[in-house]
């Protein structure tokens, strides 16, 4: 039984012992049946495949061969779980079609550096505090407190302005502005004023300014009252010729106007109230005079009466305006009587003004008038654009002061006649283009009746160089268009300019005497830092015409005849201005102005040039 059981042990052992052996051979053999298969390939081998075709190859096969399981590489049928059919003899002969060539992915390394700092994130200790409040369950608005107005620095901290300068055209400047000081309620002050010129393109080529005044204001609880009176000197000479044929005598007469004007308001304050109701009443007047006899009083009751009814607004302008005009061939009595009533209306989007003017004349001429007064704005781009259309009329009284004061160069006796503004319309709009850019444009159609024009009225065959006023008989009318930009860059920064456009048809002259048709004005302020400033001017004025008037000769001296004279062109210009203010402190500032930078020769009236360049300066003391 032992002998049994040693015999089957051993049996065992050999078999272990040679089944690795078998498969070596098996392993010798496959080497041997491959370099069979390779030189049993067909005569005519294919083209030679490149490297990345090779690759290519290899890697789908390898795929493919790792993908199936159990694939016949014996080539006699069977697979892997199928018996070989020779009874798994391991001396068969396996076929290699392939050589098996593994394809590795490249190697990718991994580029991460480690970070060194030692960072160790602040934690902000906690605090608890509990509110000792009660929760409201109320969600109404509730009244907000007022704020308290911060305090606001005065940028003229102080009362009282006195400023100097000298110039090259012998110019003298002086100014001095005194006040009371910061009163809510009362304010009283005046002002001294002198500018003065010598030309030296014409002998006596002399003008002076002078001027000086008090004012006062007082605002009670419910009424306000201010007034005024001043005092204006100012004198030229009539030095104007032609320097291309000097006249042989010439009178250089001096001429100086004086005018005391004064006035006094009394005027409700305005409050914020429904259906308030508003008053104002004011009287003013003046006296003016030349060197010669020209005289001129003039008085002016005015007032205005409004009652506020919701929307609604009503009310009543009135006026009674008194003039007395003197001089050595005449003496008038020229009164109006003025009386407006009106209506408005005013909505979130619209604003209606509808009344009319009636007008009186009496005195030397009695005239009764009426004349609409309406003006309708409406909202087109709400709180940007705004539409305005505007119809209206009036009387133009003529007063000796006002044309005394567009030309200085008027010799005596200036006739004297009003003028009606028949129908005047407007249409137009204004509004806000971008932050800080206004505009304002308008276009109108005016008629007027008896216009008054400024023509030249020399005589130089007796020395005179003076202009004269006539009128043009029968309605004038006046196509034009206006148009305005102002910009605010900033607080430093500001642009502004206007044009003007008018197309004139005139009743019984050939032109508007002396009245270009063209004009643009333009100017710049602007704040370099809190020290400099500079500021700017542009004038240009298209071209005008003048012509003597026999007429008007004749009736100024006595009945004359005046010899005849083209027709005189008064050139265009442009005059550009300038100046610079440098501030040493709060209470010192220095300060330069050239006019009349490019020197070209203006005549703003035909032989009377104004001056050339110029340049003038001086210093300014607050206290």
């Amino acid at each position: 039984m032992k002998l049994k059981y040693t015999y089957t042990l051993f049996t065992l052992i050999m078999v272990l012992y040679f089944v690795p052996a078998n498969a070596q051979k098996s392993t010798k053999s496959k080497k041997a049946a491959t370099t069979k298969a390779v030189k049993k390939a067909p005569a005519k081998a294919p083209a030679k495949p490149t490297t990345a075709k090779k690759q290519t190859d290899a890697k789908a096969l390898g795929d493919a061969a790792a993908k199936v399981t159990g694939k016949d590489t014996v080539g006699k049928g069977g697979g892997a779980n199928t018996p070989p059919p020779n009874g798994g003899s391991l001396s068969e002969e396996i076929v290699i079609t392939t050589a098996y060539k593994p394809l590795l992915a490249d190697a990718v390394k991994i580029r991460r550096n480690p970070d060194l700092e030692d960072k160790t994130p602040y934690k902000a200790p906690l605090t608890y505090a509990p509110l000792d409040k009660r929760l409201e369950q109320n969600s109404e608005i509730k009244q907000l407190d007022a704020m308290k107005i911060p305090a606001q620095v005065d940028t003229l901290p102080y009362n009282n302005l006195i400023k100097g300068a000298i110039g090259n055209l012998k110019t003298t400047l002086f100014e001095g502005y005194f006040g009371n000081g910061k009163d809510e309620a009362l304010q009283v002050g005046g002002y001294v004023k002198h500018i003065s010129h010598s030309g030296t393109t014409y002998d006596k080529q002399n003008t002076s300014n002078d001027q000086v005044g008090v004012f006062g204001k007082s605002i009670g609880d419910v009424n306000t009252l201010s007034g005024r009176i001043d005092y204006t000197n100012s004198s030229n000479y009539f030095y104007g010729y032609d320097k291309a044929n000097p006249p042989a005598k010439l009178d250089v007469a001096h001429q100086y106007f004086n005018t005391l004007a004064g006035e006094g308001e009394i005027a409700k304050n305005y409050k914020d109230v429904e259906n308030d109701f508003t008053y104002a009443l004011k009287l003013k007047g003046y006296v003016f005079g030349d060197r010669f006899k020209a005289r001129e009083n003039n008085l002016v009751l005015a007032g205005f009466l409004n009652q506020t009814i919701n929307e609604f607004y009503t009310g009543l302008t009135a006026s009674l305006d008194l003039s007395t005009q003197k001089d050595s061939l005449y003496s008038f009595n020229n009164s109006i009587i003025r009386v407006n009533p009106y209506i408005k209306f005013q909505g979130d989007n619209y604003k209606i003004d509808a009344g009319v003017n009636i007008v009186d004349e009496f005195g030397f001429a009695s005239r009764f008038s009426i004349f609409p007064a309406a003006k309708l704005e409406y909202q087109v781009i709400p709180k940007y654009v705004r539409l305005f259309v505007e119809a209206k009329g009036d009387v133009n009284k003529s007063s000796l002061r006002d044309f005394y004061g567009i030309n200085p160069f008027l010799g005596r006796n200036v006739a004297i006649q009003n003028s009606v503004d028949k129908l005047d319309i407007s249409a137009g709009l204004k509004g806000t283009l971008a932050p800080g850019l206004g505009f304002k444009a308008d276009v109108y159609h005016n008629s007027v009746k008896n216009m008054p024009l400024f023509v030249s009225n020399f005589y130089f065959a007796g020395g005179q160089n003076r202009f004269a006023v006539i009128y043009d008989n029968g309605t004038a009318t006046i196509n034009g268009f206006n148009g305005e930009l102002d910009y605010k860059a900033s607080g430093d920064v500001d642009l502004f300019g206007r044009v003007e456009f008018k197309d004139y048809h005139m009743a019984s002259e050939a032109q508007a005497w002396n009245m270009p048709k063209f004009k643009l004005t333009a100017g710049t302020s602007i704040n370099i830092n809190d020290k400099v400033k500079i500021n700017g001017s542009l004038l240009f004025r298209g071209v005008a015409y003048d012509k003597p008037n026999s007429a008007a000769f004749a009736a100024a001296y006595g009945g004359v005849a005046m010899p005849t004279t083209i027709l005189s062109e008064v050139s265009s210009f442009m005059d550009l201005s300038g100046g610079v203010e440098y501030r040493v402190n709060k209470q010192i500032s220095i300060f330069g102005h050239v006019n009349n930078i490019l020197n070209s020769t203006n005549q703003t009236w035909l032989y009377y040039p104004d001056y050339g360049f110029n340049i003038f300066g001086g210093a300014s003391f607050s206290f």
